[in-house]
């Protein structure tokens, strides 16, 4: 009763008993125990009702379905806007932040506007390091959310009720729009999805509401939605890497120089397919580049120690020494005609 007070859950609860007490049974046993305790005392969970435009909230529904004749893994992306109950439905067959952020990309379009808050769980595409008080998030993701002026605000960690009104959704679009049929392409099942989107999720009179979703949210909601930005969040394709010691890291099998205090230490790099940006960990870029073909270097050293090559690198340096005087100059050409490139460090 301590532990559970002090918000351990089961598993820990088992592990802390084993480890201090030796306890001898298995995990079951504790988490039917705590199972009887939180019946015996349940927590109270507070309903939280939004303004029209304040906030959506997002979440994925996975399941198996028949597309193309096979039977596939299939990730729904559900956008509920949490005052009208509103939504929009995307099947993906990813999870990745570019899927995600295009998922939001299209219900802000199909919505004509964008709330204030957008409300997620903590997955990956979304959230790097859960923390509800100072979550460390994906930087496509935060980009995303600044382009389109959103405020991203993750839920506490295993915590599905302070997203109850997508994950309802989600069982409701699953039994109503996509249990017992099968499609001949995934492009097919997005388009099954917004003729069932309008012509019955937004028909339907809302349990919670009594208002009918589609009218409701003509009539009240979208119009204070905020403004959509004018152009299309750019597409671009970014990973986290580690500095070398030569200060390059490498990005698609080419390899791009950043600063010399960046060494060792770990940075985000971006490219849109033509330029490759380099940012450090409060995402303030350091380097640009000019993208590289594979297994070429942004800047090395030549074979003489310089920046250039050894051509360029001996014609510096006898041009440096008849700077001194005339006869200088006729020293060092004649220095680098008798011994050729081994006279370029006499010259230094």
């Amino acid at each position: 009763e301590e532990k559970l007070a002090a918000g351990l859950d089961g598993k820990r609860i088992w592990e802390d008993l084993v480890a201090e007490r030796g306890f001898g049974q298995r995990y079951a046993s504790v988490k039917r125990f705590v199972r009887k305790l939180r019946a015996r005392d349940p927590q109270r969970v507070w309903r939280v009702e939004c303004g029209p435009g304040e906030e959506a909230q997002v979440d994925y529904g996975t399941l198996w379905s028949r597309v193309g004749g096979k039977r596939r893994k299939i990730h729904v992306l559900r956008v509920t806007l949490s005052h009208s109950r509103k939504g929009y439905t995307e099947a993906m067959a990813r999870q990745d932040t570019e899927s995600f952020v295009r998922g939001l990309e299209n219900a802000f379009r199909h919505f004509g506007g964008v709330p204030q808050v957008l409300v997620l769980d903590n997955l990956k595409a979304g959230v790097l390091k859960a923390d509800f008080y100072d979550p460390e998030l994906n930087p496509k993701f935060e980009s995303f959310c600044a382009h389109y002026g959103v405020t991203p605000m993750p839920t506490r960690p295993r915590t599905p009720q302070h997203k109850g009104k997508v994950e309802s959704n989600i069982r409701y679009v699953k039994n109503s729009a996509l249990k017992g049929r099968e499609f001949d392409s995934l492009a097919a099942l997005n388009q099954h999805l917004r003729h069932w989107e309008s012509h019955t999720a937004d028909r339907r009179i809302h349990g919670t509401t009594r208002k009918q979703v589609g009218a409701h949210f003509e009539a009240v909601e979208k119009p204070a939605l905020g403004d959509l930005a004018p152009d299309l969040f750019a597409s671009f394709v970014e990973a986290r890497r580690r500095v070398h010691r030569d200060c390059h890291v490498e990005f698609e099998k080419a390899y791009y120089e950043v600063p010399v205090e960046y060494m060792a230490r770990e940075v985000w790099v971006r490219s849109d397919g033509r330029m490759v940006r380099i940012f450090n960990r409060h995402m303030e870029q350091i380097a640009a580049h000019v993208k590289l073909e594979a297994g070429a270097f942004s800047k090395v050293l030549g074979c003489g120690g310089g920046k250039d090559d050894l051509a360029q690198t001996t014609r510096h340096w006898t041009r440096r020494a008849a700077e001194i005087g005339p006869e200088t100059g006729r020293w060092a050409k004649a220095l680098v005609e008798r011994r050729g490139a081994a006279g370029v460090r006499v010259l230094m």
